[in-house]
């Protein structure tokens, strides 16, 4: 897979991520009828919006370590929970392998290490 198209399936990991935490905790299955505020935990994940779509790659990195927060959260309800809540649990889990797995690969392929060295002018 290209630099390109990880960046891009990151973005989209990173969006539906956010997404399924609001949709979780206001309507599908929020701890209290009528939303929670553990709703507010997709606001880490907010602050990371900006950075991975411009393709920063210090983003990236601190993604790497921010998403093993959420993979935690979903293993523990999808555990613990029952019905919606545990089904929601384990695709958050899911995703955040994933999120991982493309972030991880996108921070490797854009190291500088990895890049063509500079063309020594003659």
């Amino acid at each position: 897979m290209n630099e390109q198209k990880l960046h891009g399936l990151s973005v989209l990991l990173l969006f539906i991520l956010i997404a399924l935490g609001m949709a979780w905790e206001l309507w599908i299955a929020p701890l209290r009828p009528g939303g929670s505020w553990l709703v507010l935990k997709v606001i880490p994940l907010l602050f990371a919006v900006r950075g991975m779509r411009r393709g920063d790659r210090y983003t990236f990195q601190w993604m790497s370590l921010l998403v093993w927060l959420y993979f935690t959260e979903g293993v523990v309800r999808g555990a613990s929970d029952s019905g919606a809540s545990a089904i929601l649990g384990w695709i958050e889990a899911l995703l955040s392998v994933a999120l991982f797995a493309s972030v991880a690969a996108y921070s490797r392929m854009t190291a500088p290490s990895r890049r063509a060295p500079p063309q020594a002018e003659e």
